[in-house]
């Protein structure tokens, strides 16, 4: 009899343990498969034009001193609400980055990378896939930070071969003081995943003429370039100037993809003037720096492509609840001055072709914080 209840203790208690096991593994499934259910994609963070609002919070005012050419990274907390109005919290690093704005001394706020950790918390976020991301910081004002994130806006407009940028409302929480910052800031999509959603590869090292990319994309750039009144930029130091290319074949020329507008007279910083070599008393004077060509009907491709959405730009700019009505109506004019050039023939010859000029300066090259002629 009793050896008739040892065996049935050791039934029961094989099966207790088989209904325990078998249960976490529907629970254990049920979650991986909630998991599944509630991560975002890479891209999400993008696809939406709506402002963003994040705390970043630790110890900002160690981060914000940091700006040597060795900077450190800081450990912080980013909090934020989810696509479910749920908030989150979690935890990154940053360190600031960039050289001119950096060392900047009259600028408040360097530019910052965040760099996240792999955790469910930031799969089931709107971050989620994101390891590294440039948070564009304003100088001083605001206003300036909201002109460049409506620079890549009218980019993203013209061509996907372009880097996706997304307004966000920023608090600044410092661990040791009770004031907060609210600052308005960029995020912009990372290389890699920009070239990815473009089915290429980022080539972050290889230096070319503008003559080696790929040609119809470089006029598109150049007159972009133009029209925002950017000089600040080179293909052959890959001054704020990425290059990505077909990630199956090597046969096809890289595209040249622009970025950090801050140094244009779109953006009109207080910090920002054009080099010294150029020749030009403020950034408000637009300079063509495509190369030289003899016919410019090889740039019909690209002026069709902004005259066409002349209107949606025009729209953009307009339809911008964080600009004050002055500053819309400077936006609007400078507009204007560009429309204007692509419509009188005589003007747009004589702008195209100034990198012919050899009494001019197209064939001053921009190399950071160097200025080479070549």
């Amino acid at each position: 009899m009793y050896r008739w209840l040892y065996y049935n203790v050791i039934f029961i208690s094989i099966l207790a343990i088989t209904f325990i096991h078998s249960e976490n593994r529907v629970i254990g499934f049920q979650h991986s498969q909630q998991l599944k259910k509630n991560r975002f994609k890479i891209t999400d963070l993008f696809e939406s034009n709506e402002m963003l609002s994040i705390t970043i919070e630790g110890d900002i005012k160690k981060l914000m001193r940091d700006r040597g050419d060795d900077a450190s990274l800081h450990s912080l907390s980013l909090k934020f609400k989810n696509g479910d109005s749920s908030e989150l919290s979690i935890p990154i690093e940053a360190k600031t980055r960039g050289n001119f704005r950096r060392k900047l001394g009259s600028c408040i706020y360097p530019p910052i990378m965040l760099y996240f950790t792999e955790s469910d918390a930031r799969e089931t976020s709107i971050f989620a896939g994101q390891k590294k991301l440039k948070l564009v910081m304003p100088c001083r004002n605001d206003e300036y930070v909201i002109k460049e994130w409506l620079a890549y806006q009218m980019y993203n407009l013209i061509t996907p071969q372009s880097f996706r940028a997304r307004l966000v409302k920023v608090k600044l929480k410092d661990s040791r003081k009770k004031n907060e910052d609210q600052i308005f800031a960029i995020l912009l999509e990372d290389e890699d995943d920009m070239a990815r959603r473009n089915n290429k590869k980022s080539i972050p090292t290889m230096k070319l003429q503008p003559t080696q990319t790929d040609s119809l994309a470089f006029h598109r750039m150049a007159l972009f370039e133009y029209l925002i009144g950017n000089t600040d930029w080179s293909v052959q130091y890959l001054q704020n100037i990425k290059l990505i290319v077909n990630d199956s074949s090597g046969s096809e020329s890289p595209v040249a993809v622009p970025y950090d507008f801050d140094m244009s007279g779109w953006v009109d910083a207080p910090y920002a003037k054009p080099a010294d070599a150029l020749f030009l008393q403020s950034v408000k004077t637009r300079r063509f720096r495509g190369y030289c060509v003899n016919d410019i009907s090889v740039y019909t491709p690209a002026i069709d492509q902004f005259l066409a959405i002349r209107k949606d730009i025009y729209a953009l700019i307009d339809s911008c609840q964080n600009l004050s009505d002055k500053t819309k109506k400077s936006q609007i004019d400078f507009l204007d001055s560009f429309y204007k050039i692509l419509e009188d023939p005589q003007k747009l010859k004589k702008d195209l072709l100034y990198p012919c000029d050899k009494n001019g300066t197209g064939n001053v090259v921009i190399g950071g914080l160097q200025n080479k002629i070549e």
